[in-house]
């Protein structure tokens, strides 16, 4: 009984001293608050930021002196490439003289067929001719001979217009035999496979025996040996190129390239590949084989322009882009243009002053507007 009258005298506070209590417990925690604050609220709250922010590297896109170059592929090819046909009715070859590499010159025969039934013809007509040609001589005589008669009234003049007409039909007699053996003649030429120009002989189908028959080519020849390279440029890079610009050409197998220049360019665009032609006349040379792949190459600019790395330059269904931090440190999205890519890095050819700070990379998992934090060192 005793312990408990003691206890509750322990707990029992007079009015005065609960308020004391209570007003020290309020002066401590406007302490800790006051102390929090002048310990730098805003210093806390960037620390915590800056350690949730990502971390980038940038470099400064410094002007480099750049040529820029128009690619293409395509194949060597004769600049004129002659196929060479029988004519006529055909026949039989019965002789090849010009082999594959042959350089012949024009009107040169290459092959010949099958003469043993035109020949005979040919020999014939000549033969018809001149009888033709006796015929209307003699003709011609007894005309004039009647004429000298008709003064003197010797002949009638129905003899003398009879002898003048038979005169007239040997002499058109003589035509018409003259123009068959005119046209066998023709026909007998067509057996000889002739070169219409100077060139190089590229193919050569016909061999000893074969039945050429019309339309069917024998021989394609390179007319005066000239070679060019047939290439396709993509639509973007044609406005770049003129005619008459040097250019190279590199074959397989082959150091040093061929020079040329641009001799032809596309008047029309593929709309289905969006590419147009390109013809490099080139120099004869017997490494260029009608056929051979080929790689041409136009230097079209040289100038100081960004260079940047690979991991640096973007593209999306927008477009090429690259991403620059701010004053700020902000990601802001620009807009590029790529004009090649060199062993250094993808040269820009538009969008970049050479001054920006560009994110060089991990740039796909950023968002525009976002802020970041710049890694220390080398730009």
């Amino acid at each position: 009984m005793a312990a408990q009258s003691e206890n509750p005298g322990v707990w029992r506070r007079s009015p005065g001293q609960w308020i004391a209590i209570a007003a020290a417990v309020l002066v401590v925690a406007i302490a800790l608050v006051w102390a929090s604050r002048a310990a730098g609220p805003e210093a806390a709250t960037a620390s915590t930021e800056n350690q949730s922010l990502p971390l980038v590297s940038v470099m400064l896109p410094a002007l480099q002196p750049v040529t820029t170059t128009v690619t293409f592929i395509g194949a060597v090819g004769a600049r004129y490439d002659m196929p060479i046909s029988a004519q006529g009715e055909g026949g039989r070859i019965v002789q090849v003289l010009v082999e594959v590499g042959d350089r012949v010159e024009a009107d040169q025969l290459l092959a010949k067929l099958d003469q043993a039934v035109l020949r005979p013809q040919v020999h014939r007509l000549a033969a018809a001719l001149e009888e033709a040609r006796a015929q209307a001589a003699l003709s011609a005589a007894e005309f004039h001979r009647v004429q000298s008669m008709e003064a003197v009234g010797a002949l009638s003049l129905e003899e003398i217009e009879r002898r003048r007409a038979a005169s007239v039909t040997d002499e058109a007699k003589v035509k018409v035999a003259a123009a068959q053996l005119a046209e066998a003649q023709a026909r007998l030429n067509q057996t000889e496979i002739r070169s219409p120009d100077d060139g190089v002989v590229l193919t050569r189908t016909a061999e000893v025996g074969q039945a050429a028959a019309p339309g069917q080519a024998l021989f394609r020849v390179a007319g005066a040996g000239e070679v060019e390279m047939r290439g396709q440029v993509a639509e973007r890079d044609l406005a770049l190129l003129s005619v008459n610009q040097p250019a190279r050409v590199y074959l397989t197998g082959v150091v040093e390239p061929f020079e040329g220049r641009v001799r032809l360019l596309g008047a029309v665009i593929d709309p289905q590949t969006r590419q147009g032609d390109i013809r490099v006349a080139l120099a004869a040379n017997p490494a260029l084989r009608p056929g051979a792949f080929a790689r041409g190459e136009v230097i079209v600019d040289r100038a100081q322009r960004p260079v940047l790395p690979q991991t640096a330059v973007l593209s999306d269904s927008r477009g090429t882009y690259v991403f620059v931090v701010d004053g700020q440190n902000k990601v802001q999205r620009r807009a590029v243009r790529v004009a090649n890519a060199t062993p250094d890095g993808i040269v820009i050819a538009e969008g970049l002053g050479g001054n920006e700070r560009i994110i060089t990379t991990a740039g796909g998992f950023l968002r525009e507007g976002e802020r970041v934090a710049v890694a220390p060192g080398k730009a």
